[in-house]
């Protein structure tokens, strides 16, 4: 189909402020597809999919933008989005003093605000939107935050994660007690040579949300229909995770990608999609449609 009949459209929600008073946004995309009869349904509303990105992610990295319009192409209603305390504003990483201050439970509260005005139809193209099917796709600790976003919103009716994280907790015990000491740490961003602070508040509020955010034990409650799709080439510790989530969940399908790394060969700014995130594109596109009843 011709990537020109997606049509795209903006939306900024407030997420509210920080403590400082400084304010938050979620800024995010929706795309449909305006070929008549590509995927609707009877009544001209299509499925919607809600995009979630990772840690040092947002809506606009590499694969993204093409993978929703796949989406879009497809018949079903994108949603991608950058959760408030990503770091993006309006340019590549130009809050970092946010991105500082983030934390699972920020994601969680954006997400479900995102929830909130698709059911309102709040959000563009809200007529296009069915709301009875409604489905999500995060990438890795997007992931992670798709499957306990889905524990606690039956809205959710089907879950796909790409490399998604067995764990909340994404550092090791020494970066911990570096914070803990100096109130800050730094993890390096490579493309953009940033060093990104992690302070305080992102372990805190872990510890407050142990037994809620058991990535394993959440997966392992879910009774709606759950896709892991995962690169045999991520790294050591996700894939060990992805063993832990396996494990621990083995009512759950995968599909595994053999070759594939953490972004399934995609890099930003994008320079083409690769057979690699084409596998991962369509045994989501085929675990999805199954759902949609199609």
């Amino acid at each position: 189909m011709d990537r020109h009949s997606v049509v795209q459209e903006s939306f900024v929600l407030d997420a509210g402020c920080l403590d400082s008073g400084a304010p938050l946004f979620v800024r995010g995309d929706i795309r449909v597809c305006n070929t008549n009869g590509s995927g609707a349904g009877g009544d001209g509303t299509r499925p919607v999919l809600l995009i979630s990105h990772g840690f040092k992610g947002f809506k606009d990295w590499g694969f993204f933008p093409y993978a929703a319009s796949r989406f879009a192409e497809e018949g079903y209603y994108t949603v991608t989005y950058n959760f408030s305390c990503n770091g993006v504003g309006e340019s590549d990483f130009d809050e970092l003093d946010k991105f500082g201050l983030n934390t699972f439970s920020r994601e969680q509260a954006d997400l479900k605000l995102v929830l909130r005005r698709l059911l309102d139809k709040q959000l563009p193209f809200a007529e296009q939107a069915d709301t009875n099917r409604i489905y999500l796709v995060g990438h890795s600790w997007g992931g992670a935050g798709g499957i306990v976003f889905a524990a606690e919103h039956p809205e959710i009716r089907a879950l796909v994660t790409w490399n998604g994280s067995a764990w909340a907790d994404l550092f090791d015990a020494a970066f911990k007690v570096q914070v803990e000491q100096d109130g800050v740490g730094y993890v390096a961003n490579a493309r953009t040579k940033q060093e990104m602070p992690i302070r305080a508040s992102f372990f805190e509020d872990l510890e407050r949300n142990g037994e809620r955010y058991d990535i394993v034990k959440r997966l392992a409650e879910l009774a709606i229909p759950v896709l892991q799709v995962q690169g045999d080439q991520d790294s050591p510790r996700l894939r060990a995770g992805f063993e832990a989530l396996r494990e621990g969940a083995p009512q759950h399908p995968i599909a595994v990608i053999e070759g594939g790394t953490h972004t399934f060969g995609a890099v930003h700014p994008f320079q083409g999609t690769t057979p690699h995130l084409e596998e991962a594109l369509l045994a989501t596109l085929q675990f999805l449609n199954k759902q949609a009843g199609r």
